[in-house]
């Protein structure tokens, strides 16, 4: 039997035309929602922008959109800025510039704690 070995990030980058830097720079823990444009665009199952667009009916920090697409966080971040630019998604700090060093970590913690189950 013929073993495939590890899946190729080939696929992911073609999502991307090979773009590996995004027109906006966005955060890991940014969040991540459709908007009401977005919603009415039909889902498109072999579409990355229609799967992320149907991920982020609730917001989702970008971190987990990387995850749940199972792709690196910089093809998430790209296709996410290509939404933004767009207008079929919106992104969200989550903290402000003068959060304190708790409230960061507290924000860290919980972007990994999501990520861990999933």
């Amino acid at each position: 039997m013929h073993d495939p070995g590890p899946p190729s990030l080939a696929r992911p980058y073609a999502w991307t035309e090979g773009r590996t830097r995004p027109a906006v720079e966005l955060a890991i823990e940014a969040l991540v929602e459709t908007t009401l444009e977005g919603r009415s665009v039909p889902f498109n199952r072999a579409s990355p922008q229609s799967m992320v667009t149907q991920l982020c009916l609730h917001p989702l920090s970008l971190a987990e959109v990387a995850a749940y697409l199972q792709v690196p966080l910089q093809v998430a971040r790209v296709l996410v800025a290509d939404l933004v630019g767009s207008g079929w998604v919106v992104v969200r700090d989550t903290l402000s510039d003068n959060a304190s060093w708790d409230e960061r970590h507290d924000l860290l913690e919980r972007v990994l704690s999501g990520l861990r189950t999933l």
